[in-house]
């Protein structure tokens, strides 16, 4: 009992503050100390994970699909993991399943996927009603804003097809399956 007297004398004496203060700092101390050592991860924890799960993700080679109209192109949209999902811009059709995170199901910009975006890309529009290809009636500055966008899947996505009309085209060479 003459050690713990002695110890609470001296929190009292050293830290001018009572055991009760004293202790609960001590427990906030403790808990904010584990809290940020649980942000970081130990580099040899890093390693072992990594050796673990070493398999790289190779994605799919593009499917080139050709001319399919916009019925077709909406068989693509992320409801079916095991299809590419490819999007189009003024026409032009484009694998973005490299960016599946932001094109898939449930994310940011999954209604453009199987669509024909020209329009919503233009306006930066969210609206379903701007879900199309028609890029009638738009201002310069939105067609130089969809002359962009168009440039950025150029040289990030590869061109699989082309939308054609209605009644063009019935069969799509779909190779993902």
């Amino acid at each position: 009992m003459g050690l713990h007297a002695a110890a609470m004398e001296a929190i009292t004496a050293y830290t001018g503050l009572s055991q009760a203060a004293f202790f609960t700092i001590l427990a906030l101390m403790v808990v904010v100390y584990k809290a940020v050592c649980g942000m970081y991860v130990d580099p040899d924890d890093l390693d072992k994970k990594a050796t673990v799960n070493a398999t790289p993700l190779v994605p799919a080679e593009p499917v080139q699909l050709g001319d399919v109209t916009e019925e077709q192109l909406r068989a693509y949209d992320g409801s079916d993991p095991s299809k590419p999902l490819l999007m189009a811009i003024k026409g032009q059709i484009y694998d973005v399943s490299l960016s599946r995170m932001f094109y898939g199901p449930g994310g940011p910009y999954a209604l453009f996927a199987g669509r024909d975006a020209s329009r919503a890309l233009a306006l930066m529009s969210f609206d379903p009603r701007d879900l199309t290809g028609n890029i009638e009636g738009l201002s310069e500055s939105e067609l130089e804003v969809l002359q962009d966008w168009e440039y950025k899947f150029m040289e990030k996505y590869v061109k699989v097809g082309q939308i054609v009309p209605e009644g063009t085209r019935t069969d799509v060479k779909d190779k993902s399956q």
